[in-house]
């Protein structure tokens, strides 16, 4: 009964300077808002980069260029240019002495240009890999084929289309037997792939391959690897994997101690424990920052509890008069201030969810998978947030107010 008559008080107060409290919990519902939204766009892109890096699979290796400490990319992976990495290498890890859990492997190189036919030019990207590509990633074709095996060192100049790429340059017409131009070199269609989608940070959709030695020295003029990746036949054997190919790279580099190492391992699950506490850190981050806007909430309920003070002296004066206690007092103007920041959470709760959601369906719209996603744990801290604002920043007004005595209220003008 006392909370529902104090409820029905805060309301009424509210009521009576309905600008001054919209102003109020305007404040706290953009911090709420604001909390929720980077928790769910944070939630799922998590999700969506987690998933990137488990969709090329579970029981894949990778091998890069540079060396590097265990939590902390290597410089490769930063834009630094690193040579170490060579076809040779591909071809030791392959050898069933040294690598037995190994059931396939492939090389990579990428670069871009500009690509011509009759129909135009554009910019794209490009990559040239072994002939064993389809099997690592489990690529499928829509019509055509993929390179042979002796492609990848015969500088066959031929390449298969990613499946965006077939429909920009041959949008009305087969394009398999067709002639493309990759810087100025000809290259004949042989295959197109299935559409796929983003996976593991890249777009084979929107990528145009080309055999390994191709890319190497008639397109990009080096002869070295950008990395490799190594299917495992069992993702329980990752571990045993990664120390054959760790002894195997040693041996092909004659490196003596492993803090001597050029080259840098990591394996898909490592890949997603590191991502998973990076994104961790960031989201939180981030919802601490989104956050600091609920300080500045509550100093406005702050100022408003402090006016309401100043403005109901008579009013604690004659409640103190006929029997109110400090702590009546102090109860009726924290559940006030409560009150505020509940409905301000409440507001903001719905308009983040809100956005959430719209921000959803137009990162969908743009081509990406991705997932709206609003946690129960963010609705409940984003509530109890509300409710310890009322309380932190109600405090100071209620303890004056109970201070005023009802002599101070007979003599207030």
């Amino acid at each position: 009964m006392i909370l529902t008559n104090s409820i029905k008080i805060a309301y009424k107060n509210l009521m009576a300077v309905k600008f001054r409290s919209f102003l109020t919990i305007l404040g706290i519902i953009i911090g709420i808002a604001s909390v929720i939204i980077v928790m769910a766009i944070g939630a799922s892109a998590q999700k969506l980069i987690l998933d990137q890096v488990s969709g090329i699979g579970s029981n894949l290796i990778g091998v890069l260029p540079g060396a590097s400490d265990q939590k902390g990319p290597p410089a490769s992976a930063l834009g630094v240019v690193t040579t170490t990495l060579k076809y040779a290498d591909l071809k030791a890890v392959l050898e069933k002495r040294n690598v037995p859990d190994a059931v396939d492997a492939s090389a990579y190189v990428t670069g871009s240009a500009t690509v011509k036919n009759k129909n135009g030019s554009f910019q794209t990207s490009f990559q040239g890999v072994t002939a064993s590509l389809i099997n690592v990633e489990d690529i499928k074709l829509k019509e055509g084929r993929f390179f042979a095996k002796e492609d990848d060192t015969n500088m066959s100049r031929t390449a298969v289309l990613g499946f965006n790429r077939a429909k920009d340059l041959f949008p009305n017409e087969d394009s398999i037997g067709k002639t493309i131009s990759l810087k100025n070199i000809s290259l004949t269609v042989i295959g197109v792939l299935t559409e796929r989608g983003s996976v593991g940070f890249s777009n084979n959709d929107d990528m145009i391959f080309v055999p390994l030695f191709t890319g190497q020295k008639l397109l990009l003029g080096i002869d070295y690897l950008n990395f490799m990746r190594i299917k495992i036949d069992d993702k329980n054997n990752m571990d045993k994997a990664v120390s054959d190919i760790e002894i195997t790279l040693r041996g092909q580099h004659k490196i003596k101690s492993d803090a001597s190492d050029d080259f840098s391992i990591r394996n898909s699950a490592q890949a997603l424990d590191v991502l998973t506490t990076i994104t961790n850190i960031l989201k939180y981050f981030l919802a601490a920052v989104a956050a600091i806007s609920l300080i500045v909430g509550g100093v406005g309920i702050m100022n408003i509890m402090l006016i309401s003070v100043h403005q109901r002296v008579r009013e604690v004066g004659l409640r103190k008069a006929i029997g109110a206690r400090n702590s009546h007092i102090i109860s009726q103007f924290l559940v006030e201030a409560i009150f505020i920041t509940l409905i301000g959470g409440i507001l903001g709760i719905i308009i983040g969810i809100a956005v959430s959601f719209l921000a959803a369906i137009i990162i969908n719209q743009l081509g990406y998978s991705w997932q709206f996603m609003i946690t129960g744990s963010a609705i409940i801290l984003a509530t109890s947030v509300s409710i310890f604002i009322g309380l932190v920043f109600g405090i100071y007004p209620a303890l004056k107010a109970a201070k005023i005595s009802p002599m101070e209220a007979l003599r207030y003008e």
